[in-house]
């Protein structure tokens, strides 16, 4: 099959999606529980309930997503449009429920409809994009760029995230409030219909070959409960592929780090040491500005020396700036700017290459269950990929919210007790480098890269051919050690994403048994 080339456009295209993926999820995990606690009225347990609540029905809207668009393209509308692509032109005119969010002075309903429509819509936005990079190109030097434009593009949205309420501030009047945060959530909302958009016109997906695809189509025949069926047989079994395992507890360890400590910064600043909104704003733009100077960085770093070394840095580096804030408070007790800055400094340089390492090694991972299903399911891991990823920083805020509440946190005062000061602090320090270290932790079994990457496509076109061995011993114990299987049980000779014979025609069952 002959693929189209990659040219600048499309990998600065592809990137411009992270304005929404990183650019809303920074907004949200930044402000969004300050502002429901500051002003929209909301306790922090209440406030905590709406990420709980938007979990529980993402659980079911976001693998559902990514398994639809595993076969859509067996529709009419999904042929004319793509499977993954119609998603994106689809969304485009609900972007705009995102500034809905920042409205004050509504009842806990409205925060709460509010909040679940734009996650939704979210999710069927970025899980198929999420299958794009695979979709466009198996090379592994450009699936890293088109991470690396991705990652570069979210952290340059992440900035205009922290900064934007002190511009608007500055604007219009010198006072925050809620019109702040709705005027940014007005201009993000502009901004995610214009990227999405072009998303949609500059990338483009492979051809649909093979008989998983038959399968899939067929399987939509049957019964509600049935599709449901295949569908979280087919999610859970991503969790049999070793190298998706490891990579989830990389991905974790980095990223959840990040949601606990972007939702206490701004408690830290204003209520710990003294700072103000616009202050907590601005640090978080410095942050963001390392963090995009880490992943410029990151990105020749991981092509050299691997993902999982590299990773193991940002850790090191971001712990040392959790440390050195707490330290602040802890020997002074008071606001020293200096010291903030180098603090967030050094944490945004250690946090733009854990925000750019996960998303450069999934775009791997439908290789390596390639070898072991014989099939290509981008899908069904992009489904389980963002699910996780809104369940944990739903978890990490919605923990927050929760503690603090426990912690003596007051909504809407101008001061806290000492009891809360010391929950924001303890929260600050303990729950990141916890998750960073269980992250640092298992890195060390992660052993995809690039050369193991070729390894893994040489094997698998070794299998197309028909062969049943492995090109040699070493070849063998890599493919082994990335997918968790033994060699004579890849290449579909296994029950993983195999689903029910109660499900299945027999005649589809016995072609994936040929495949």
């Amino acid at each position: 099959m002959t693929r189209r080339e990659l040219k600048p456009v499309n990998y600065i295209a592809y990137g411009l999606n992270d304005i929404l993926g990183a650019g809303s999820m920074a907004v949200i995990s930044g402000w969004i529980l300050f502002f429901y606690t500051t002003f929209c009225g909301l306790s922090a347990v209440e406030a905590a309930s709406i990420f709980a609540i938007a979990r529980i029905l993402d659980a079911v809207a976001s693998p559902l997503i990514g398994h639809i668009s595993d076969g859509l393209g067996n529709t009419r509308l999904g042929r004319r449009f793509g499977r993954r692509r119609v998603f994106l032109l689809f969304s485009i005119p609900l972007l705009p429920s995102f500034a809905l969010m920042w409205v004050s002075g509504q009842h806990y309903l409205y925060y709460l409809v509010t909040y679940v429509f734009f996650e939704l819509i979210y999710a069927a936005v970025i899980i198929p994009y999420e299958t794009l990079a695979a979709e466009m190109t198996d090379d592994y030097k450009k699936k890293a760029k088109l991470a690396g434009a991705r990652i570069l593009t979210g952290q340059m949205s992440a900035i205009l995230a922290g900064i934007l309420p002190s511009w608007i501030v500055s604007s219009v009047g010198g006072k925050e409030s809620a019109s702040t945060f709705l005027i940014m959530g007005i201009i993000f909302a502009a901004l995610f219909m214009v990227v999405v958009f072009i998303v949609w016109l500059f990338t483009w997906e492979r051809e649909q070959t093979g008989v998983s695809e038959d399968a899939l189509a067929q399987e939509r025949k049957g019964s509600v409960a049935d599709t449901f069926k295949v569908l979280y047989t087919n999610l859970t079994s991503t969790l049999k592929i070793r190298a998706f395992r490891l990579h989830l507890g990389m991905y974790l360890g980095g990223y959840i780090s990040q949601d606990v400590f972007n939702a206490v910064f701004t408690y830290f600043v204003v209520f710990a040491i003294g700072g103000t909104v616009v202050i907590a704003s601005e640090m978080m733009a410095v942050t963001y500005i390392a963090q995009l100077a880490a992943v410029a960085v990151a990105i020749p770093l991981v092509m050299r020396f691997g993902p999982a070394p590299t990773y193991r840095v940002a850790i090191s580096l971001y712990i040392v700036a959790i440390v050195a804030l707490v330290l602040m408070y802890v020997m002074s007790g008071e606001f020293n700017l200096l010291w903030l800055a180098v603090g967030v400094i050094i944490a945004g340089l250690g946090r733009g290459a854990l925000n750019y390492i996960p998303w450069n090694t999934y775009n791997y991972m439908a290789d390596v269950d390639q070898i072991v299903t014989a099939q290509r399911r981008e899908g069904s891991f992009a489904g389980v990929m963002t699910f996780i990823r809104k369940a944990t920083q739903a978890l990490a805020v919605m923990s927050v919210g929760i503690i603090l509440e426990m912690g003596g946190f007051i909504s809407g005062a101008d001061a806290q007790s000492d009891q809360a000061i010391s929950t924001i602090v303890i929260m600050l320090a303990v729950g990141p480098i916890i998750v960073l270290l269980l992250g640092f932790y298992v890195s060390t079994f992660f052993k995809l890269s690039k050369e193991t990457h070729e390894v893994l496509m040489a094997e698998i076109a070794h299998l197309k051919t028909g062969a049943t061995s492995p090109t040699s011993e070493q070849n063998k114990h890599i493919v082994e050690d990335l997918s968790g299987f033994k060699y004579d049980e890849l290449w579909g000779r296994n029950n993983v994403g195999r689903f029910s014979p109660s499900v299945i025609k027999p005649g589809v069952r016995d072609a994936f048994n040929e495949k």
